[in-house]
């Protein structure tokens, strides 16, 4: 008897681990992509708007289609959440997204199950993400991560 696994994008950032092995834990412990935790209404920041800064709330660099704020109460920083709805999303690199993003800012609206998406550099940046802002959106815990970010 076979068990079929889900297929999951291919992990280019080497910072988050073992892919494969996620995968089997995330399997065994019932927190793989796939297996939502929570609905959260998504908003949309880039830098340039007002009160947007360079760094996040760890002193990381924000990061474009990584970097998410979250509500601590609800999603802890230096969470890595699956966003399935991001799937696909054009990079600010040309590749296509993986639908794992990175908690490492707060903001004073987000609160709840609430969410907050950075697109990157300028308004424009947020075209990519225009359906998801203001959309509730399933998002799975699937990890930690140390330090900052991958960029």
């Amino acid at each position: 008897m076979s068990i079929a696994l889900p297929a999951l994008a291919a992990d280019t950032d080497s910072a988050r681990g073992d892919p494969l092995g996620d995968l089997i834990t995330g399997a065994l412990t019932g927190t793989m992509p796939g297996s939502v935790e929570y609905k959260m209404k998504a908003t949309l920041y880039h830098a340039g708007a007002k009160g947007i800064r360079a760094l996040d709330s760890l002193g990381c660099k924000v990061v474009a289609m990584r970097t998410l704020a979250v509500d601590k109460t609800v999603i802890p920083r230096r969470t890595v959440v699956f966003i399935k709805e991001t799937v696909g999303l054009p990079m600010p690199n040309g590749e296509k997204h993986d639908g794992y993003w990175y908690a490492s800012d707060v903001g004073g609206a987000i609160k709840g199950n609430r969410l907050d998406l950075f697109s990157g550099q300028g308004r424009t940046s947020m075209q990519p993400l225009m359906n998801l802002n203001l959309a509730t959106l399933s998002v799975t815990k699937v990890g930690e991560f140390k330090g900052c970010p991958p960029e």
